[in-house]
């Protein structure tokens, strides 16, 4: 059976006003998200934002950490941290995988 665009959290379907709306925002604040690179959505042959399930995801997270008191910069920076250590932890479970010296079951790195 061939996979509908909307199975796949990371096709983008999702207009402006549809996700304002889900997450009870203005469209103004997404538009502001994008433009601080914060959620940066594909466009449409018509140069229209369209997000993808994955991204909602994300901007639920940045309207929670906003409510907090986050800057768009601070929202920025910790998205920005957090994609850099699930990259590494990506990186240590390859290695582990492949048997790599170096690499401990707790996750530390021995000194050569």
């Amino acid at each position: 059976m061939a996979r509908l665009p909307f199975d796949d959290e990371h096709a983008p379907l999702y207009s402006v006003g549809q996700v304002a709306d889900m997450l009870d925002v203005e469209q103004a604040f997404l538009r502001r998200l994008d433009e601080h690179d914060v959620v940066s959505p594909a466009r449409s042959t018509g140069g229209q934002r369209r997000y993808t399930r994955h991204e909602i995801g994300d901007l639920q997270d940045a309207i929670r950490l906003v409510g907090e008191g986050m800057t768009l910069a601070a929202v920025r920076r910790i998205f920005t941290l957090q994609q850099q250590v699930r990259d590494l932890q990506e990186e240590l479970a390859r290695e582990r995988a492949a048997g790599a010296p170096g690499a401990t079951a707790r996750g530390d790195v021995e000194s050569p």
